[in-house]
């Protein structure tokens, strides 16, 4: 049986998805998802792109967690760069990434990748979070830190980057459908 925080805590979750994916429907055309500059030199889709790799991050280790299985941050750059070719993304528990690079490295990887692949993507790996955090034992949930972790890898991305997209259309003076 679901408890009532988790069901609580998932309500907020898709509520804060619902708010991010009604702004992105509400932006439109392809093209506009694709223009440079909503976030520094990222698109729309590179943002989308970096919420990925983030949410994949956190679907993984959610993963091991309820499947027992041990995960331990890189600790050399040999380490860091074996993950990177297992998963497909930084480490993002590797106290040996900075800021800039991990985001860097995403926003390269997914050049040349189509909106609609990046947007597939992205949704599968939020739905992979809402699967686990569904079938997860409260105990392991608060043994952990999972709504924690989820916040900082999901709704937190949603709330920054839903916040520059609107900056980007005002400032362009691109009117929302």
């Amino acid at each position: 049986m679901t408890s009532t925080i988790k069901k609580r805590f998932i309500a907020n979750l898709l509520y804060e998805r619902d708010k991010l994916e009604l702004l992105l429907n509400r932006v439109g055309y392809t093209r506009r998802m694709t223009l440079n500059g909503v976030a520094g030199k990222w698109s729309i889709k590179d943002i989308l792109a970096h919420i990925w790799a983030y949410e994949q991050y956190l679907a993984d280790r959610l993963h091991e967690i309820l499947h027992n299985q041990p995960y331990t941050p890189c600790k050399t750059q040999t380490a860091l760069d074996a993950f990177l070719d297992e998963f497909g993304y930084p480490d993002f528990g590797s106290s040996l990434l900075d800021d800039e690079t991990p985001n860097e490295w995403i926003i390269e990887k997914f050049r040349n990748v189509s909106l609609n692949d990046v947007v597939a993507q992205e949704i599968q790996a939020f739905s992979s979070i809402i699967f686990a955090l569904e079938t997860m034992p409260e105990d392991l949930i608060s043994r952990n830190n999972i709504y924690n972790r989820t916040i900082k890898h999901t709704y937190e991305h949603y709330r920054e980057h839903t916040h520059e997209i609107r900056h980007w259309l005002k400032t362009n003076g691109i009117q929302l459908k």
